[in-house]
C-alpha cells in the first residue's frame, strides 16, 4: 500500500474565483515549419516510418504537451515510397494534407488524399499512412492525447493484431446468461426524471458506429466559396463544419473536436466574441490579422496559430484577397461536458451552449447545398 497521504485544502468561505491565466495566442510561420519540414525529410526512416514534431506551446508542461490544453498537434512527413508502421491509440484524430498526397489505411477503408484534403480516425482503429506518390507528403495531425495525458489514461498500440476489426469484439460474455442478467432492469425512480440503471447495461452502453470519413478539398472548396454572396453585411462567419454524424449533437468531426474550412472574402472583419473552446487556425491562402486579448498578430498562407486560448477576446480580419483557412477547436468535447461557454456579441451576456438557447445571425436561412 502507498505510503503517500492524501492532502486536505480547507476552502471553507473561500471565493472559488480565480483569474484566468490564458495561454498567450502564437504563431508559427511558414517559414518555420517549412524549415522542420526539411529537417524532417533528411532524417533516416525509422523502424516505425514516423517523421513526426509536436507543435508545443511554451507554457505547456508534461504529460500533456499540446498546442494547446488539450490538443496535441504533430507535423508528419512521408517520403515518396515510404509507409509508416500500423499504430493505434485511444484518441481520435483529426488529419489534413498540407503538401503532397497518398493514402491512409484505417477502419478497413483506404482514404486517397491530396493537399488540403481532411479525413478522421476513430479512437483505437490500426492506421497507416503511405506515400505512393514522387513528391513529399506532410501532414497536421490533431488530437486529444493531451487531454487524455493529463487525465493518466492515454494508451498506446504500437502493435496493433492483424486482421482484427477494431469496433468487432464479438459476443459480450453474459449477454445471455440469465445468471448474469438484473430482472429490474432500467427503471425511472423519481416522477422528475431520475432514473437507475443496473451493472449489465452500465459495461454495455449503446455502441454508436465511429466511421473514418473524408472530406476531399475540391469538393468542400465548391461549397464554401459560394458563401462569398452573402455579403459584407453578413455577420456570421463564412464557413462549414466537416461533420461526422455519429457525434451527434455536439457538432463534431471527431467527439473531441470540430474541424472547419472557413473562407473570408477580401478587407472581411469579424465581430469580437470568445469561447471555452480553443481554437488553432492554418492559413493556406491570404493574409490578414487576429486580434487576441487586445494583442495584434499578422499572418499570411502557409502560417499556423493557435488563435483562440480559452475564454480570450478575439476576432480576425482578411486583407486584399480571399483568405481560406482550417480551424480545429475542442467545442464538442466542452459540449459533451456542459462547459461551453460562448459570447457571440460582447455587449450580451454569454451562453452555455448545448444546453441553453444558442445565438443566431442576421442570415434568414441556410444556403441549400446543390
Amino acid at each position: 500500500m502507498s505510503a503517500e497521504k492524501i492532502k486536505l485544502l480547507d476552502r471553507t468561505g473561500q471565493s472559488l474565483e480565480q483569474e484566468q491565466d490564458l495561454w498567450p495566442a502564437l504563431v508559427i510561420t511558414k517559414e518555420e515549419i517549412d524549415e522542420e519540414i526539411k529537417r524532417l525529410a533528411d532524417l533516416p526512416l525509422p523502424a516505425n516510418g514516423r517523421r513526426q514534431s509536436l507543435f508545443v506551446h511554451p507554457r505547456a508542461t508534461a504529460p500533456g504537451l499540446g498546442l494547446a490544453p488539450g490538443i496535441t498537434l504533430s507535423l508528419n512527413v512521408l517520403k515518396p515510397g515510404e509507409r509508416t508502421a500500423p499504430f493505434r491509440h485511444n484518441a481520435t484524430e483529426v488529419n489534413f494534407c498540407i503538401q503532397g498526397a497518398g493514402h491512409t489505411q484505417v477502419a478497413g477503408k483506404t482514404i486517397h488524399f491530396s493537399q488540403y484534403d481532411v479525413w478522421n480516425h476513430p479512437s483505437y482503429t490500426a492506421y497507416e499512412h503511405v506515400n505512393e506518390t514522387d513528391q513529399l507528403q506532410v501532414r497536421l495531425t490533431y488530437s486529444n492525447a493531451a487531454f487524455l495525458e493529463k487525465l493518466n489514461v492515454y494508451a498506446v498500440d504500437e502493435n496493433p493484431p492483424a486482421g482484427i476489426s477494431d469496433l468487432d469484439f464479438g459476443e459480450e460474455k453474459g449477454r445471455h446468461d440469465p445468471r448474469m442478467q438484473s430482472p429490474y432492469g432500467t427503471f425511472q425512480l423519481s416522477d422528475d426524471g431520475a432514473w437507475l440503471m443496473p451493472y449489465e447495461t452500465l459495461i454495455n452502453p449503446e455502441a454508436v458506429e465511429s466511421k473514418a470519413l473524408h472530406w476531399p478539398w475540391e469538393q468542400v472548396k465548391e461549397k464554401i466559396d459560394r458563401l462569398e454572396s452573402l455579403g459584407k453585411d453578413y455577420v456570421g462567419r463564412r464557413l462549414y463544419m466537416m461533420y461526422n454524424p455519429m457525434t451527434g449533437r455536439t457538432n463534431g468531426c471527431t467527439p473531441s473536436f470540430f474541424a472547419t474550412m472557413t473562407m473570408r472574402p477580401p478587407k472581411i472583419v469579424d465581430r469580437p466574441h470568445r469561447h471555452t473552446s480553443a481554437a488553432i487556425n492554418y492559413y493556406f491562402h491570404g493574409s490578414g490579422r487576429s486580434t487576441v486579448e487586445g494583442e495584434v498578430t499578422e499572418w499570411k498562407a502557409g502560417d499556423l496559430m493557435l488563435s483562440a486560448p480559452g475564454w480570450a477576446v478575439h476576432n480576425h480580419a482578411s486583407y486584399d484577397e480571399v483568405v481560406y483557412e482550417l480551424t480545429v477547436q475542442d467545442q464538442p468535447l466542452h459540449l459533451a461536458t456542459e462547459s461551453l461557454l460562448w459570447q457571440e456579441d460582447l455587449k450580451l451576456a454569454p451562453s452555455l451552449l448545448g444546453a441553453n438557447v444558442g445565438f443566431g445571425t442576421n442570415r434568414d436561412s441556410d444556403v441549400a447545398a446543390e
